[in-house]
Parts: structure tokens; sequence; C-alpha cells
């Protein structure tokens, strides 16, 4: 259950149209999804984050689909089952296909259990692991 009511474009100050109308215009849609919905509440965390995510997960050393996958691992690991939704359905309109998610999920899985084993035996980091 929402902790707070989600801020359609109709009922929107002119400062959260705003940022709505660059989401739109950016993400190529006629729609905002719930995430920036709730976000409204609070105009200036909905431009902020807006702002950041735009110039994060914009292309750059890493291609627009690998910061997805990256995303979806880390909502997985997270257990935040919004992102997880809204990052898959991107990673897929970027190309992702079952196979690629089947072994990111394997990866995923397998990492977050190594990590708990190391951190466990709080095994210390081999030297030729350490850079200067």
């Amino acid at each position: 259950m929402p902790t707070h009511h989600l801020v359609e474009y109709a009922d929107a100050s002119p400062e959260v149209r705003a940022v709505y109308d660059d989401i739109m215009a950016t993400r190529k849609t006629d729609w905002i999804n719930n995430f920036w919905k709730a976000l409204a509440n609070n105009p200036a965390t909905l431009k902020r984050t807006w702002e950041s995510i735009k110039q994060i997960m914009a292309p750059g050393a890493l291609d627009p689909l690998t910061k997805e996958l990256l995303y979806i691992a880390v909502s997985v690991t997270n257990q935040c089952p919004y992102c997880i939704a809204s990052h898959t359905a991107s990673a897929r309109n970027k190309g992702m296909t079952d196979a690629m998610f089947h072994e990111l999920m394997a990866v995923v899985g397998m990492a977050n259990q190594t990590n708990r084993l190391a951190a466990g035996y709080q095994i210390e980091v081999d030297e030729q692991f350490k850079t200067t």
C-alpha cells in the first residue's frame, strides 16, 4: 500500500509538469509511471532524481542495455519489486533476451551467495587483488 498518493499529470503543479514533460520526451512515451508520480509529492526530490537518473542511464562508457542489466541486478539484491519490473521492461526494450535474463539471475544469485560466504568467513583479501 502506497504511503503517498500518486500525482497525476492533470493535478500536477507547473514545476512537476515540466519534469513529467521531460520524462515523456526523453523516454519517447506518452505516460508517467507510478515511481515518478509518487516522487512528485516532493517536487525537489522528483527533479533531482530525474536529472540524476537521466544522466547516469544515458549512453557512456557502458551501453544502455548493460546499465539496465546492472540496475536489475542491484534491484534484485535490494529486493525492490517495482525497480525489478521497471528495469526488466526497459532492458527488454533495449534487447535483453530471456536467455540473458536467466543468465543474469544466475550471476546475481551466485554473487549474493559467494558475497555472504566471504563476509561470513571474514576472508582476508589476497595481496594480488589489492591495487595501489
